[in-house]
């Protein structure tokens, strides 16, 4: 097993606060030593909150990205904090969602990238957002999000 190369990361070990915004949160990625190997990362951020940029009121969603590495895997602490970011930063739950899965793509260059944004209803419509960066590889093992669909009392 080869050692993974932690020298380059700024966040993990250390305290650091959440940073105030998405566009001023570092994320950091650490060589993947598996290279060449297809399998899929799962993050779940079942808690994650935004602001609507009109009336300053939070939004709450349930995300899940799945990837397949390249070169690199993100370093999870940095991750949690860019999602952390959005705590107090106003933006639709669509630019949320997209911003998001294209951060974390810009970083890492993954061979694939998909994003399942499952958006809790203000005004009784939930809005989820989907996307991913092309069709996974060929015999990669890709199970289901696992979020059900919002039902209210039907």
């Amino acid at each position: 097993m080869v050692k993974t190369d932690v020298s380059g990361l700024s966040q993990l070990g250390h305290a650091v606060e959440a940073p105030s915004n998405p566009e001023d949160a570092v994320m950091e990625k650490v060589p993947f030593s598996q290279a060449g190997t297809d399998f899929v990362v799962r993050f779940t951020a079942p808690e994650f909150t935004s602001l609507c940029p009109m009336t300053g009121q939070p939004d709450f969603a349930h995300i899940v990205i799945d990837y397949i590495p390249g070169e690199w895997l993100v370093e999870s602490k940095s991750l949690k904090l860019f999602l952390a970011s959005f705590r107090n930063h106003g933006a639709f739950h669509e630019d949320c969602s997209i911003y998001i899965a294209k951060r974390i793509v810009e970083l890492l260059d993954p061979k694939w990238l998909r994003i399942g944004a499952y958006w809790y209803p203000r005004g009784g419509i939930p809005i989820d957002v989907f996307w991913q960066t092309g069709t996974p590889p060929d015999g990669v093992w890709l199970p289901d999000q696992g979020v059900k669909p919002y039902r209210g009392r039907g």
